[in-house]
């Protein structure tokens, strides 16, 4: 699905028109309900570890399944990252094709037997925390500090999937952003789940020597969170002379990126755009673009490292 959030969502407080949509949230809470005392299938032969959210969108799920990916990995155990088949999410697909072992089935279930079938010791799914199938054995869920809970109200009056006490029934939860800003979250966090584990992460570029500073640049992008693109280029000394936003996970035309380097012409500037933008552009107009690859840094990685070895043994 193609949107931009609504503004309100993001808002500390619920607005008028949130107010008009809350009757309508009885339907998400009415399946959250459901979900919660379905029976669940639970697999001995594989571990699996599910990184998801309660708030829609833009909370940095794909990355941290590349960085686990890679933790368990550099320790030589077998391991396969999994998404269940959106046909409006093949950009996150070829990101993880590219940089893990990636197994895409209709059901999450499928994904699971066949990962078992070739012999993997972990399975790490990138979404599905709301799966009604799966009992997995780890659970982690992903926030952006900035944004938190927004406007704290269920879609579709807010962002969220769950209300916030679901927390109760995940194992960690991973916040992205200046930790400074954070120590009222933390403290809610633990008034649900005295027990959680809760890790900090940010991002930081791997390609920046490929890229001419000197340059003024036009941005563009059809991510989650547009602002986080422009925060950690601004941070980064980038002098940007004009932003174009998409929808999230938006799917290109030619005419769409034709527009984008008439606009970057007509103002003297460079183009770039996110890794995940740059999966969907044509290959004859890639020469004419470039794009920021970032990595996921965990604060605490030797205390997630030890967390996740104690917690599978």
């Amino acid at each position: 699905m193609q949107f931009k959030k609504p503004k309100f969502w993001k808002y500390k407080k619920i607005n008028f028109l949130s107010k008009i949509l809350k009757p309508f949230t009885s339907i998400i809470i009415l399946n959250n309900l459901f979900l919660n005392f379905k029976k669940k299938t639970k697999f001995s032969q594989i571990k699996s570890i599910c990184v998801g959210n309660i708030y829609i969108g833009g909370t940095g799920k794909t990355p941290l399944t590349i960085k686990l990916f890679d933790l368990f990995n550099d320790n030589n155990i077998k391991t396969v990252t999994a998404k269940k088949n959106y046909k409006n999410q093949l950009d996150e697909e070829i990101i993880l094709k590219k940089k893990t072992k990636l197994i895409v089935a209709n059901n999450r279930l499928n994904a699971i037997k066949n990962a078992i079938n070739d012999l993997y010791e972990v399975i790490i799914f990138d979404d599905g925390l709301q799966d009604s199938q799966i009992d997995y054995d780890l659970k982690f869920v992903c926030f952006k500090i900035k944004n938190w809970i927004g406007n704290g109200q269920l879609i579709p009056a807010g962002p969220l999937r769950e209300k916030l006490n679901s927390l109760k029934k995940y194992d960690a939860v991973f916040l992205n952003g200046q930790i400074n800003a954070s120590k009222d979250i933390e403290k809610t966090i633990y008034s649900i789940n005295p027990k959680i584990k809760i890790f900090y992460t940010y991002y930081e570029p791997k390609n920046l020597k490929e890229i001419n500073l000197e340059r003024k640049y036009l941005i563009f992008s059809g991510i989650g969170e547009p602002d986080d693109f422009k925060e950690i280029l601004l941070k980064n000394k980038f002098k940007i002379s004009k932003e174009i936003i998409y929808p999230d996970h938006y799917k290109y035309s030619k005419n769409d990126i034709e527009k984008i380097i008439k606009q970057a012409k007509l103002i003297n500037s460079e183009i770039i755009t996110t890794e995940k933008d740059y999966t969907k552009i044509f290959e004859n107009y890639k020469k004419e673009i470039n794009y920021l690859e970032v990595e996921l840094k965990i604060h605490e990685e030797e205390d997630l490292k030890n967390f996740i070895r104690i917690t599978n043994e």
